[in-house]
């Protein structure tokens, strides 16, 4: 259903629930503010973008989604792809690129692809998630130690090999700092109970900071003044050549954001017992990524923490994402200022958590103890994320998992010669079984199980090719046949074509609606005969007779 939910829950809403929505909104909006400057830093951006994109982004996801309790924003899933982009294609390409996901999104949405996009293999989620989490803590190795770096390389292993290379030049003051804020994140939260640890943290620490004078960068000092104003919009620069070199970037961007945004909603689901729809929440996506850019902002997606906390806070309905996007802009107008004197080594604390959170350690250990192929694809995944590039890892990772489940397929295929003693009667309680009836001489009778797709037909063509076929009949059972490709019907027509030039016919039984659909549409039935195509096996043996 291609509805907002928006729309639904306004129609029994309450006074009392809009009180839990301004609260939870209120909560969730102040909580949103360091991790949405925090991210837009990581990501090689202005803080004010970052911020902006939690205000237009939270806006037109809640306005427009699938879920009732959805909180849309910047995360850290896309601080990897977004600082590459910006370091090789600067604001306009990232611009271009993020526009072009959202519409991307938009076009996933209507074509009701919602569904589709849970069906990618966890390996691959954990592993480019893991490997993710991994280049955010690089990432903060500079800040949080004060490191004496202009920048650091955008390559995992050079950005290493520098903060190895420049432990002479930690910063003690902010080293003290950002362990003290990273102690207090993970202690506070036992403690606190609604208050965000991170919100005490960042004012506390900058208060410190403040106060004692202590010998630390901060937000304004590296980035000057916040802008505290929203742009006019603007559109990116927009050549083909920009459009072309996006393109990889821009479906990652597109595919980061549909897993995350409907990975947040199941887990929100099953917090608040309810059912989101997959669509539409693209659709929103879609819409926000295509907004946000145009008003200086960065990707958007679906924040599984801040949805969280929204719900736990008593958020129901989209109003308290609409309330969270209200008080982001208001704190940008009326206190974005302040925010200049936040020490980036407590936003580098901040995001070390993050990452911490993000690295899905113990889901990853479990998968090491998978199948060998899954443990193919984490790893994998995992690697190229780290070491090459996100858009590579996702790629890869998907193609190694298709090809892992087409052999798995096409072990699961099998074709085997039945005779009239090669079934045991006793263990045998299915009514068509051969067991019980006599097969005419000169009759092979070949029974096919699983998918007949191309990665089972090359398998099924060798298995034909030993079997000795006398040329008067054959029957092929296919009762357990769910499947057939185009590839698979070309092995059966061919082997019809062998049959009829040795004067025999091919006999096919129990055909299922799939695979008799495949061959009508190819016009194989016409060309085998309506009556050779029969419900059973004993209408098989009766058309032999």
């Amino acid at each position: 259903m291609l509805k907002p939910k928006i729309i639904t829950t306004l129609r029994n809403y309450s006074l009392p629930q809009f009180y839990a929505d301004l609260s939870a909104g209120l909560i969730v909006g102040i909580i949103a503010l360091p991790l949405a400057i925090a991210f837009g830093i990581a990501s090689g951006v202005s803080p004010e973008q970052g911020i902006i994109t939690g205000i237009i982004g939270g806006f037109f996801v809640s306005a427009l989604g699938g879920s009732r309790v959805q909180i849309g924003g910047p995360t850290g899933a896309f601080i990897v792809i977004v600082y590459g982009v910006v370091q090789q294609y600067g604001i306009n390409g990232l611009m271009t690129a993020t526009l072009m996901a959202g519409i991307i999104l938009v076009i996933m949405g209507f074509a009701k692809l919602g569904k589709v996009i849970k069906f990618i293999p966890q390996p691959v989620i954990i592993g480019f998630t893991s490997g993710i989490a991994v280049i955010i803590f690089s990432s903060q190795m500079k800040d949080f130690l004060g490191l004496g770096i202009e920048s650091l390389p955008s390559d995992f292993i050079p950005k290493w090999q520098m903060i190895f290379t420049s432990l002479h030049s930690v910063s003690y003051p902010a080293f003290a700092v950002g362990s003290l804020s990273l102690l207090s994140l993970i202690i506070l939260p036992r403690y606190t109970g609604k208050i965000p640890a991170s919100i005490v943290v960042v004012i506390v620490m900058t208060f410190i900071v403040r106060y004692f004078s202590v010998p630390v960068e901060t937000i304004g000092s590296r980035f000057g003044e916040i802008n505290a104003s929203i742009p006019m919009p603007s559109m990116p620069t927009l050549d083909f050549q920009m459009i072309k070199a996006m393109i990889g970037p821009a479906t990652t961007i597109a595919i980061l954001a549909a897993i995350e945004a409907l990975l947040s909603a199941v887990v929100a689901d099953g917090m608040i017992g309810g059912k989101h729809r997959s669509n539409m929440e693209l659709i929103a996506q879609g819409t926000a990524n295509i907004f946000s850019p145009l008003f200086g902002g960065i990707p958007v997606t679906g924040a599984i923490a801040r949805t969280a906390t929204n719900i736990k806070n008593g958020g129901r309905t989209p109003v308290a994402g609409l309330i969270h996007a209200l008080v982001l802009l208001l704190v940008m107008l009326f206190l974005g200022k302040l925010a200049g004197y936040i020490p980036l080594a407590v936003l580098a604390s901040i995001l070390i958590v993050v990452a911490y959170n993000m690295s899905e350690w113990r889901r990853f250990i479990r998968v090491l103890k998978a199948p060998k192929s899954d443990v193919s694809v984490l790893l994998t995944t995992f690697g190229l994320t780290i070491i090459f590039d996100l858009t590579i890892a996702i790629e890869i990772g998907m193609i190694l998992a298709v090809f892992l489940f087409m052999h798995r397929m096409s072990s699961v295929a099998s074709v085997q010669t039945i005779t009239s003693g090669s079934e045991d009667e006793d263990e045998s309680p299915d009514p068509f079984s051969i067991a019980t009836r006599k097969i005419p001489a000169g009759v092979e009778v070949f029974e096919v199980s699983g998918p007949f797709f191309f990665g089972a037909a090359e398998k099924f063509r060798e298995e034909l090719n030993q079997a000795r076929l006398v040329p008067k009949a054959v029957i092929l059972r296919m009762r357990n046949v769910p499947v057939l490709d185009s590839t698979g019907l070309q092995v059966l027509e061919e082997l019809a074509h062998s049959l009829k030039k040795k004067g025999s016919r091919l006999i096919l039984s129990g055909v299922q609606d799939q695979p008799r659909r495949v061959m009508m549409e190819a016009g194989f039935v016409d060309f085998l005969g309506q009556e050779y195509v029969v419900s059973n096996i004993d209408a098989a043996l009766e058309v032999v007779k």
